[in-house]
């Protein structure tokens, strides 16, 4: 354990639980009594309450983290729900005060104590928080066979999680609420999504799902290029087997940011977010219904954080945060658009330009002549019906200009 006496270490954080003080080691409990002053929710100074020997107050809303930095050289104390760097303060603190300032003592996260009363392995559950953050970042997870843990918002959270649920086709889905853990009114409860009807429910509660798929539940696949029918669209989109050869191309990494330019039904920027959850995406439109079309699309496939730039390329591209690769699904050749997406690339960063008109192939050829990288031409065909019978329809080629940026 670290010298607790330092005097640089003057930010503690400790994990408490539903038990309070009952449930914090000595070097906790020492860690709270000592402090000049102890920051936390209304709730964690209640548990806490006698221990405290300093100041307490409570955090300020709208949340801010700016009250404890300015108390730096005192001792200083912050309260946070179980393991703190699970979904908790901690992350937000450590932006800001050196590990060397900061001496951490976590308790068991509300997943830990979760997986323990259900005896789920935790490295075989899908941990989604859900507190603060909008439900429908769940649907990624909503596998046939699938358990998921889920930390909601307040005690309607479980509700609203089933409706959903049940809206999208995984109403016999097992559900189990595990309500103030570790605390004197910890209540575990099971139902199913479609007969959900627990009243009651305490404010802190962890759901447990077991995820069963009914007959066209909307099961969203690990594989780029998802059917297209999943999307709403006009028929401005990147068609699946097309698609999927783009984010090849594109070749997503951890943490990444995506242009989308000429983002159409959104469908490139959303299976880009879909490869992880660090991964972020700005889709540009100039049309207003395809704008709003998207923003409804990244909901239903559980990426509600697509940034949706209305307005026309490259205009509108001014001042967006620098991208790690860029897609251009459709307005290449207007005026300055290349230019303008070439220049803002991240050194490094991979350009990914799709052509069906002529005039936009020849200038990706002309480009890759000039600047190298790949070229390829997509040519697909479908079997659909001609007559009474079956044959093959040709699709429109696609040129496809892939660059990294030196």
């Amino acid at each position: 354990m670290p010298d607790t006496a330092s005097p640089r270490r003057w930010l503690s954080i400790v994990g408490i639980g539903e038990d309070g003080v009952k449930g914090l080691s000595p070097v906790a409990r020492g860690l709270v009594s000592r402090a000049d002053i102890v920051f936390g929710g209304e709730r964690h100074l209640g548990l806490a309450a006698p221990l405290i020997r300093g100041e307490t107050k409570p955090w300020p809303s709208p949340f801010s983290v700016g009250e404890v930095l300015a108390e730096r050289g005192r001792q200083v104390c912050v309260l946070a729900s179980g393991d703190p760097f699970f979904y908790g303060v901690g992350a937000v603190l450590a932006s800001h005060v050196s590990p060397e300032e900061t001496l951490v003592v976590p308790a068991p996260s509300a997943f830990s104590l979760a997986a323990a009363r259900l005896g789920w392995p935790l490295p075989e559950v899908v941990l989604v928080s859900l507190h603060g953050r909008a439900l429908d970042r769940i649907r990624p997870h909503l596998h046939p066979g699938a358990r998921v843990l889920a930390l909601t918002s307040d005690s309607d959270g479980p509700a609203h999680l089933a409706r959903l649920l049940g809206e999208i086709g995984f109403g016999a889905s097992r559900l189990t609420v595990l309500e103030a853990l570790g605390g004197e009114h910890e209540q575990v409860r099971t139902t199913t999504a479609s007969s959900f009807d627990p009243t009651d429910v305490a404010p802190l509660n962890t759901v447990a799902i077991e995820v069963e798929a009914g007959p066209g539940a909307r099961v969203i696949a690990f594989t780029p290029g998802l059917s297209d029918a999943l999307f709403e669209h006009d028929g401005q989109i990147t068609k699946r087997e097309i698609r999927a050869i783009t984010l090849s191309a594109l070749a997503p990494l951890r943490g990444q940011l995506l242009w989308d330019i000429g983002a159409g039904s959104g469908s490139v920027a959303i299976e880009w977010m879909l490869a992880d959850p660090s991964m972020r995406a700005i889709a540009i439109e100039a049309h207003p219904e395809r704008a709003a079309r998207m923003t409804r699309n990244a909901a239903s496939f559980g990426v509600p954080g697509l940034e949706v730039v209305e307005g026309p390329a490259p205009q509108a591209l001014a001042e967006l945060a620098q991208p790690d690769a860029i897609f251009i699904g459709g307005g290449a050749s207007d005026e300055g658009v290349l230019d303008a997406a070439i220049a803002a690339l991240r050194p490094g960063g991979r350009l990914v330009v799709n052509a069906v008109t002529l005039v936009t192939e020849a200038l990706l050829i002309a480009r890759y002549a000039a600047q190298g990288g790949e070229l390829v031409r997509m040519v697909l065909t479908r079997a659909e019906p001609v007559g009474g019978k079956t044959g093959w329809r040709l699709a429109l080629p696609v040129t496809q200009w892939v660059w990294v940026k030196p």
